[in-house]
């Protein structure tokens, strides 16, 4: 599966979305913070529901090194109210159904998927440093402990 053409150490493209509750979210108001943007494909489906829930339960920890966690997917703020309600989510999700910033980071690739191909996001995170470049990506995220893992390279970089 394709990955990202952005790379570590770049300045990470901007981006304005709305949140669930309809909120400008812009990269250029977090200067001075750690970002947490990870792309996920799509609403309450299992990898996805577990993922947004794992970042949730760690939000505290994330808050306490200076960082803010956004999930970006390609669903409508009111499919991120439901799954945030339904799934008991406390982080931002940003709703990017025109696929713009998918496309800006690179995210939205060829799938093949039981015979069949199809355009979609490929799961992938960036933590982008309080100066706004990009300090580390993962791609084809494995979801299952990926939340720790983000954590955990967070606290090394910040004790450089």
């Amino acid at each position: 599966m394709a990955k990202t053409s952005l790379e570590a150490g770049q300045p990470a493209p901007e981006f304005c979305l709305s949140d669930q509750d309809g909120d400008k979210n812009c990269l250029e108001d977090l200067k001075g913070k750690w970002v947490v943007l990870y792309f996920y494909p799509r609403d309450n489906t299992q990898g996805c529901s577990l993922e947004a829930m794992d970042f949730s339960r760690l939000k505290g920890d994330f808050e306490a090194e200076n960082a803010v966690i956004l999930g970006v997917s390609r669903d409508s703020e009111e499919s991120h109210r439901k799954f945030i309600e339904k799934k008991d989510i406390s982080i931002c999700l940003l709703s990017d159904t025109g696929i713009d910033i998918h496309k800006t980071y690179d995210v939205f690739h060829m799938k093949n998927f039981m015979g069949k191909e199809f355009m979609s996001t490929v799961r992938t995170t960036f933590l982008i440093d309080p100066e706004g470049r990009i300090a580390r990506i993962w791609s084809n995220v494995k979801v299952k402990g990926h939340a720790e893992e983000v954590l955990s390279e967070l606290r090394v970089l910040k004790g450089q």
